[in-house]
């Protein structure tokens, strides 16, 4: 038996894995290697890098981590639920 999911706990731990994804990035850009990162990701994927990366913004941080949080909170909720729509007997 498959058991069911709570849709607010998925929720919880989708959003909080993006936030601590989010956070490490944020944690690049204010050492100042963020550039060097993304250059490198992009080169590794054949692509000509052409972003600049912004001076770091405690402000602009702070509405990274709650939106990727509120989305991910989103779809994990949605997840749980479809998993217990598709798994119910």
């Amino acid at each position: 038996m498959i058991k069911a999911l709570s849709p607010n706990k998925v929720g919880l731990v989708l959003g909080a894995l993006l936030v601590v994804f989010h956070l490490c990035w944020s944690i690049l850009v204010a050492l100042g290697w963020a550039q060097f990162v993304i250059d490198w990701i992009f080169t590794l994927h054949m692509i000509q890098p052409v972003y600049q990366i912004m001076p770091f913004s405690f402000g602009l941080m702070l509405g990274l981590l709650v939106m990727v949080f509120v989305i991910g909170y989103a779809m994990g909720y949605v997840g749980g639920l479809l998993w217990n729509f598709l798994h119910d007997k």
